[in-house]
């Protein structure tokens, strides 16, 4: 068996000297094995740098991204701090809305006094990531937005009854007498009295205010005139209804300014005092009607 001739390449080196020039016998095994190594070299360099270059990408865009998350990061957190503003105030509102359904008698509903809870996940301590974090604020946020414009439509109605009750009250206030209907000096007092004309005890059913022929006469409270008439008794006299089953009348007028319909509000000029009917002299009668029942006038005059 013949034994494989090894074939070689002869290299010559010539320098710039030419008579030292050199002469290399080089196995082509050996220059398959190098050609072989410079390839691998040559595809392991361009991998790295192939590998360094998307390194470079991704830690840019990292590092863009890291960015990013911490502008909206700032923004939540600013977001979220309305947010707690929000409840805050609306908190106050609640507390207001109670005090002023004590003040005037209205009924709390139930849960009024309690306080919305405030706040959300922390960036550091609750999550382990941004995007985590950012997650779980936003969740947060929906849920207290959700619990809030609950609240506020629940507030919305309750400060709508709070409005119709004291527009109510309000009415009630202006219609409820609380001056005096003329300037003088109280001859005769609500109750049993001695009649000047008979002699015997009998029921004084209003107030008698005494002063000089042609004295103003003011309506105490706001109401509309049902009558404006003249009897033995009273003379010229007119009724006052303010409504919620208030009467006022006023009697032994010298003159009537209004007319039946008329509204007059508190304050307002209705007659002025005379001397007509039965009466010992000029003054006024004055009754105060509630529900049918005469009451003494003294309790419905605060100037």
């Amino acid at each position: 068996m013949r034994l494989k001739k090894k074939r070689f390449y002869t290299v010559f080196v010539v320098p710039q000297d030419p008579s030292r020039v050199r002469k290399l016998r080089l196995p082509l095994n050996l220059l398959r094995a190098i050609f072989v190594m410079l390839g691998i070299s040559f595809a392991a360099f361009s991998f790295m740098i192939f590998d360094y270059t998307q390194v470079k990408l991704k830690t840019h865009e990292l590092n863009s991204l890291k960015k990013e998350n911490a502008v909206q990061k700032i923004q939540l957190q600013a977001f979220a701090s309305k947010v707690g503003d929000l409840e805050f105030h609306m908190a106050k509102l609640k507390q207001f809305d109670k005090k002023l359904r004590i003040i005037t008698n209205m009924e709390v509903p139930a849960g009024s006094s309690q306080v919305l809870g405030i706040g959300g996940p922390s960036f550091e301590e609750d999550t382990a990531t941004l995007e985590g974090a950012r997650a779980g604020l936003i969740k947060q946020m929906h849920s207290d937005l959700d619990q809030l414009k609950a609240e506020a439509m629940a507030q919305e109605k309750s400060f709508t009854e709070l409005n119709e009750h004291l527009f109510k009250q309000t009415s009630l206030f202006a219609s409820t007498p609380a001056i005096w209907p003329a300037r003088g000096w109280v001859t005769s007092n609500f109750g049993y009295r001695i009649s000047p004309f008979t002699g015997l005890r009998q029921m004084h059913e209003g107030m008698d205010i005494a002063n000089a022929m042609g004295t103003v006469v003011l309506s105490p409270a706001n109401g509309i005139v049902s009558r404006v008439d003249r009897e033995n008794g009273l003379g010229k006299n007119i009724t006052i209804n303010h409504g919620y089953g208030i009467l006022t009348k006023y009697g032994h007028l010298s003159e009537t300014y209004v007319h039946v319909g008329k509204r007059v509000k508190r304050g307002e000029k209705i007659a002025a005092i005379g001397n007509t009917g039965r009466s010992t002299g000029p003054h006024l009668h004055y009754e105060i009607v509630v529900n049918g029942v005469n009451i003494n006038p003294e309790k419905y005059i605060l100037n």
